[in-house]
């Protein structure tokens, strides 16, 4: 597994848009391998032709999925800098984002933050890399009005993966203005009705309350994941300033507070998301 890992980072680390896309599937591939199983026998084989007219792979069932020795490898290798696939990812967007936009550069920012999701719900104490504030930046960075709408979306959703369960990067988000940027993408006329419901969806998300991720102090072992500032980084972010992130949990109401800072009508937002609980979450 280190060798294809190796390989991947290679092209990774290329400037060549048909490399880094090169090594992109090649990651893809091989979280697919763990993660996928395809039918053992022959009635399924069968059963999935007769249903799609391919044999295709399906799922692992969560709760065996942590028993298979390839998915424990893997996950044993991200705890360490050397073989960390979401610093790889995060490294490649640095250098994308550099690039300017243009169609197939687009296209390869969706790829990376797509397989970067995956990579931060499969392994989540990788979450805790977006604690820093330049990794943070460079996902708010993401969501420039300027960005086209495809990477404004997948950025979001990226973002409400690397939150998720972690208060303390939610901190961070806040601390570096995020609520800023995301509410002035929103209200920006020239804004997708795509991405202002991507956008809508990530505010629910984060008003919901807080529940900090069961295997946290293992996530805060990541501090030892780190690497210089790109050049895009050091020139700064949108004027958000460099911050200490802070840790513990805020209920909803005080998020609630700060988000009226930027946008009318939160209230509605948390009556309408206390009624609904679309996320599945009491609040009592």
């Amino acid at each position: 597994m280190e060798n294809l890992l190796s390989l991947s980072f290679d092209y990774l680390s290329s400037f060549d848009g048909v490399k880094i896309r090169k090594g992109l599937r090649q990651l893809e591939g091989l979280l697919a391998q763990i993660c996928l199983s395809r039918a053992t026998t022959a009635a399924e084989r069968r059963r999935s032709m007769a249903i799609d007219g391919v044999a295709k792979s399906s799922p692992k069932d969560l709760a065996s999925l942590s028993e298979d020795p390839a998915f424990r490898e893997f996950f044993k290798l991200q705890e360490g800098f050397e073989w960390n696939v979401a610093i790889r990812l995060i490294s490649c967007l640095e250098r994308l984002l550099g690039k300017g936009s243009n169609g197939q550069n687009d296209l390869l920012l969706v790829s990376t933050l797509d397989l970067l999701r995956g990579v931060l719900l499969i392994h989540p104490p990788s979450r805790s890399l977006f604690a820093r504030e330049i990794y943070m930046n460079l996902l708010l960075d993401l969501l420039d009005p300027s960005s086209c709408p495809a990477v404004q979306s997948s950025a979001v959703l990226t973002l409400v993966t690397a939150l998720l369960e972690q208060p303390s990067i939610t901190r961070c988000f806040e601390n570096l203005d995020g609520l800023l940027t995301v509410t002035s993408l929103f209200k920006n006329r020239g804004t997708s009705r795509e991405v202002k419901l991507k956008l809508v969806e990530f505010l629910y998300f984060y008003l919901m309350p807080e529940i900090p991720y069961a295997g946290r102090d293992a996530a805060n072992s990541h501090g030892g994941l780190h690497r210089s500032p790109s050049k895009a980084s050091r020139l700064g972010s949108g004027g958000r300033e460099r911050r200490v992130c802070e840790e513990g949990t805020r209920t909803t109401n005080e998020k609630q507070s700060l988000l009226g800072r930027y946008l009318n009508n939160v209230e509605d937002l948390v009556e309408d998301l206390k009624e609904t609980a679309p996320f599945g979450t009491s609040f009592g």
